[in-house]
């Protein structure tokens, strides 16, 4: 029986790519499904495709978060699976001076969608989840919130910072049933990809690109597997969570070798 039979599964950026796969998933599980997005064609063409609710959502503002979290649970009955997807990429070159302006518009409305997003839905959904048993927080941060890549640095900057939020509030809610993790991907073929599939081909790293139903079925595997805490690494070959050091260890190692603080 797939994990998310019965259960009430709000997923923002549900439109396309990961969101739309996982949508297709739940649904297909015999979840019920709200998909929360911008995008006012393909979103409610996917919902009429599966059978589930579209709600048109800005996930940089809070009320419209938690109207989306309220539709959910009056339409399903609570909420039993949210699943902050939606990301943007953010501005690089304007950060340096290379001749291109800085566009602080752009940086805000990254830092709105891929940070304040997830903060503003895990916040409206925490009344409604917490003791809930087999409810799960599922967070989309990327394989760029774990390693610094070369450009997109405010992208990697929300990225980075999710890991951060979804690790502290899972040590926050260590007593409560809900759990809360991660999805780091690296290269998924997605829309927001797109534009940079030639590159990646160029580099030799086509053979890396993941199907975004790969990643559905990694969020499904979460949902099942009840574990909390986690940061995900998936990309071809690998899907894992990843080894962070514990820090009692990792400070009594850099004690040892004289490079810790006095």
């Amino acid at each position: 029986m797939s994990a998310f039979h019965g259960k009430s599964v709000l997923i923002t950026g549900g439109a396309s790519g990961i969101g739309a796969a996982t949508a297709r998933r739940a649904a297909a599980g015999g979840g019920r499904v709200l998909i929360a997005d911008t995008d006012e064609q393909a979103g409610p063409a996917l919902a009429e495709e599966i059978g589930a609710l579209f709600h048109r959502t800005d996930v940089g503002d809070f009320d419209q978060m938690k109207a989306a979290v309220d539709a959910a649970a009056e339409a399903h009955g609570g909420l039993d699976v949210l699943f902050c997807n939606a990301g943007i990429a953010g501005p690089s070159e304007g950060l340096i001076d290379q001749g291109i302006p800085y566009d602080l518009d752009r940086y805000r409305k990254t830092v709105a969608v891929n940070l304040d997003g997830p903060v503003h839905g895990v916040h409206a959904a925490l009344p409604l989840m917490r003791g809930r048993q087999g409810a799960s927080i599922l967070v989309t941060s990327s394989m760029a919130g774990l390693f610094a890549p070369p450009s997109g640095e405010v992208y990697a900057a929300t990225k980075h910072a999710l890991i951060g939020f979804v690790r502290s509030l899972a040590l926050t809610l260590a007593d409560d049933p809900l759990t809360v993790n991660a999805i780091c991907p690296g290269y998924v073929d997605t829309p927001m990809i797109a534009p940079l599939l030639p590159m990646i081909g160029e580099l030799g790293l086509g053979g890396t690109v993941v199907a975004p139903e790969k990643v559905a079925e990694l969020a499904e595997r979460i949902v099942a597997e009840r574990g909390s805490g986690d940061a995900w690494l998936i990309a071809e070959g690998v899907c894992a969570p990843f080894p962070f050091h514990d820090p009692d260890e990792l400070l009594q190692r850099l004690h040892g070798t004289g490079t810790g603080p006095a």
